[in-house]
């Protein structure tokens, strides 16, 4: 960054008296801080961040000055080396009330390359994560995630020591085989027992976990929770209550393969959503409109069952259907996968999770396969004159939420008034989700009020070169 902008970045931290995601403050004013865990968090999060140094934390985020400009770049670079991959920070210096600070720029590694980890205390221990304005150390799970997609690691090729061959000779499996055979001649020429290992079905002669959540008839016989939980309250929080007390309208376990699960999850959701009658006005024909359209529904249950994590880090974990007033949350265990991004979700094909599941689930009729879903998803729900869905990535957990109504003219004049004057002073995109995120998520938030209130330049960007840079700020405009 240039000077005047890190001299600003310090002002701001200092009206704020709060460090950030993406900002790490350090004295500094008696030699060079240990660095290591926030050299990894940063380097593990999205869009990185920034350590300044030569301002205290513990004196009201005054400006304290480092000890030696030069000696203190020379030992940054010296901790950067220590880590694997080894980081790269780009060092600013600049001069704030007559005393030296120091900011340490450090990028987001590529995906491939994570997790960015301490070569001292090794993967487990020396792996951090960005978490508000500290460094947590990953999960094991999160390290695992990350060495999964780097080693190639498919863990629906997982086995069963209980169960058996006999359990996937099944109805399915031999439609499962017919299909094969039409559309794919060259694997048609092969022996039964090649096929199953070629398409990852069977492993030591036993079957997978493919296998299994495909054709069996009752695979949470060796897989308890890989199943689905589906309820509906009665109103926009969990919580909440109906007339007599009840907090559940509806609470469901759904079990079975995966096409079984995918038909009684849509049963369960038909069930529980309301259906509205419209009259033409020319025709006075009649046409009835289910809350949210079944094929988005069908698309998002598909997805999850399909790109759910199959490891045994999350076998204790169901996918998720949470039915309210106002909303459907559709969640499963595993966060985007690869180097996937909310941002290029649906644009761009896809790392797979399960290639094996994902591919006979075409073969069989229920995907294409061809990275459509989400498109089909937001096209449906444009058509169907809904707001478009909202997505939620956090590491090990993916979420996927569709609201059932337009957010009234009154309502949506009142939510855009209260971000104009909250914005009287630059807000960041955390400081809108702590204010709003009681109503609202920060995703949609952003996507349907914010970027409006900025198209009509009401609010304008601290950072309009940069619209995603991680110092962005929105203002009112006067």
């Amino acid at each position: 960054m240039l000077e005047i902008e890190l001299i600003k970045l310090i002002e701001d931290i200092q009206l704020k008296k709060t460090e950030s995601n993406y900002i790490e403050v350090k004295s500094a004013r008696n030699g060079c801080p240990k660095i290591f865990d926030t050299l990894s968090s940063f380097s593990n999060q999205q869009n990185g961040g920034t350590i300044i140094f030569g301002v205290d934390e513990n004196e009201d985020y005054n400006v304290c000055g480092v000890y030696d400009a030069a000696d203190l770049q020379k030992k940054i670079m010296e901790q950067s080396l220590q880590m694997e991959p080894v980081v790269r920070p780009l060092c600013t210096v600049a001069v704030v009330d007559g005393k030296t600070v120091v900011s340490a720029e450090i990028q987001e590694m590529d995906n491939f390359q994570k997790p960015c980890f301490y070569k001292g205390a090794g993967r487990l221990r020396g792996s951090y994560v960005r978490v508000a304005d500290g460094d947590r150390l990953m999960t094991e799970y999160e390290v695992y995630s990350y060495e999964a997609f780097k080693q190639d690691i498919h863990d629906e090729l997982r086995t069963n020591d209980r169960a058996e061959m006999t359990d996937i000779n099944t109805e399915e499996y031999q439609m499962y085989l017919l299909e094969l055979k039409k559309n794919k001649p060259n694997l048609a020429k092969l022996e039964e027992k090649e096929i199953n290992r070629l398409q990852g079905f069977v492993v030591d002669n036993k079957p997978t976990v493919a296998a299994l959540m495909l054709f069996s008839v009752y695979p949470q016989a060796y897989f308890p929770q890989l199943c689905i939980t589906a309820v509906s309250v009665p109103g926009k929080e969990m919580s909440a209550t109906g007339s007599v007390g009840e907090r559940f309208i509806d609470n469901k376990r759904i079990e079975g393969s995966i096409t079984q699960m995918l038909n009684d999850a849509l049963i369960f959701v038909r069930k529980n959503m309301k259906v509205k009658t419209i009259i033409d006005v020319e025709t006075g024909m009649r046409n009835d409109r289910t809350e949210y359209p079944v094929i988005a529904v069908r698309e998002l249950v598909l997805n999850a069952l399909i790109h759910r994590d199959y490891s045994i880090h999350t076998e204790s974990a169901q996918i998720t259907i949470t039915m309210y007033s106002d909303r459907m949350e559709i969640e499963n265990p595993g966060g985007l996968y690869g180097r996937m991004t909310l941002d290029n979700l649906g644009f761009v094909s896809a790392d797979t999770r399960n290639p094996y599941i994902a591919g006979a689930l075409e073969i069989m009729g229920e995907t294409e396969n061809r990275y459509s879903g989400i498109p089909t998803i937001r096209s449906a729900m444009k058509n169907a004159g809904l707001p478009q869905p909202v997505f939620v990535n956090n590491r090990g957990v993916f979420k996927a939420i569709l609201y059932n109504e337009i957010v009234s003219e009154k309502e949506n004049s009142d939510l855009a008034n209260r971000l104009l004057d909250f914005c009287s002073v630059p807000r960041s995109r955390k400081e809108l989700d702590e204010k709003f995120k009681e109503e609202i998520t920060i995703a949609y938030l952003m996507s349907k009020h914010m970027k409006p209130l900025i198209a009509e330049n009401k609010i304008a960007l601290t950072k309009p070169e940069s619209p995603k840079s991680k110092d962005q700020k929105y203002y009112t405009v006067k």
